[in-house]
């Protein structure tokens, strides 16, 4: 469960991880990172096997494990353990006068991104410290479609992210960046996608996103935000991937989706209830559920309307691990429901909604 004491929270240091396949533009975001002069203080981890995460000019004296950039944020690379890596930079940290704001840790493209983002919750010296913010996935608009078709670790980061950055947005027209969009909406029905040109997102809409926060969680949306086409102009509003109501689930995809002839095996399954669950039941449920098929589950998000219980339940789930609480109570005048959604291969969708209902109290 995730710790109460708000002093405690507001001192560890934010993570975001940041994942995409090769030449999604990661080199280029990061560059901006480490030279602009945002007011920030950012430590940037490289993990660069075979690739080199930024740009030779920027990495001096690539023998050593930290350099120090001009705009005061600092660079390392991985070489060896991640736990390892954070425990040095967080001894860089003194009492009210810390070294970095924030930490980023920038995969290599071809790394599947949950070992990365487990880290942050299993090991307690690295958890009692950081807090894992959020995933952030860059894809490349103008090849996105064939890495998603012949590559699990690029079907992996965008079902793992909690925003998505659509990179190279001028190289694709429009009916290609709708279809692209759409593809990436059903791998990913809860990560809001932003469209960006030579990766020139605002830096807040890529860190500081609360992704991981269980009580930013309230804005699911159980309906796959998937907006019909020639309803896409607005996808790069920052509160886009959420709000679109889409009637009636996509179920299209199983007898492939328009326009490409594949079936991801990765997908996005949303359910919902409007009776009240039996807590008992669901966390059991649930529970049971991660441990048979947790390798499966990817990403899990939701909110339940526990039966004789005025706070709802906040829960979300990375493979096997879970995290819940109760948050904060419903209004007077909201709609009491419980939504949930599950992102992972050969998930069984009738199965996953039946056991979901058996829980209603």
């Amino acid at each position: 469960m995730s710790d109460a004491s708000p002093l405690a929270a507001s001192q560890k240091i934010p993570v975001t991880v940041l994942t995409g396949y090769l030449g999604a533009g990661k080199t280029t975001l990061l560059s901006r990172i480490l030279t602009e002069q945002h007011g920030k203080r950012y430590a940037v981890i490289v993990n660069e096997f075979g690739e080199i995460g930024i740009d030779n000019d920027l990495v001096v004296g690539a023998d050593e494990e930290v350099f120090e950039m001009n705009n005061g944020c600092v660079c390392c690379t991985v070489r060896g353990d991640l736990i390892r890596v954070v425990s040095g930079l967080m001894k860089r940290q003194r009492p009210g006068k810390p070294a970095f704001d924030a930490i980023i840790v920038e995969t290599t493209g071809l790394a599947d991104p949950g070992p990365v983002a487990q880290t942050f919750f299993v090991d307690e010296d690295v958890k009692a410290k950081t807090e894992l913010d959020s995933v952030t996935a860059l894809v490349d608009a103008k090849h996105v479609m064939a890495r998603l078709d012949d590559s699990k670790e690029a079907r992996e980061q965008v079902a793992f992210a909690d925003r998505i950055i659509l990179n190279k947005v001028d190289l694709a027209s429009e009916a290609e960046l709708a279809e692209v969009e759409r593809r990436l909406r059903k791998l990913n029905p809860l990560a809001p996608i932003t469209r960006a040109t030579r990766a020139d997102v605002p830096l807040d809409q890529v860190l500081g996103l609360s992704g991981f926060d269980l009580g930013r969680i309230l804005d699911i949306n159980p309906e796959f935000a998937n907006p019909p086409h020639g309803e896409e102009g607005h996808v790069h509003d920052e509160h886009c991937g959420h709000d679109h109501p889409h009637h009636g689930h996509d179920h299209d995809h199983a007898h492939g989706a328009r326009g490409h002839s594949h079936e991801d095996d990765i997908k996005g399954i949303s359910l919902s209830l409007d009776r009240p669950m039996d807590g008992q039941k669901f966390t059991a449920w649930l529970d049971r559920l991660l441990g048979e098929q947790g390798q499966n589950i990817l990403r899990a998000k939701g909110i339940i309307d526990v039966a004789g219980e005025d706070r709802r339940l906040v829960f979300q789930a990375v493979h096997m691990i879970l995290e819940g609480d109760l948050q904060q109570p419903w209004g007077e005048k909201e709609r009491r429901w419980s939504r949930a959604v599950f992102i992972g291969r050969e998930l069984d969708e009738a199965q996953l909604k039946a056991g979901f209902e058996a829980c209603a109290a």
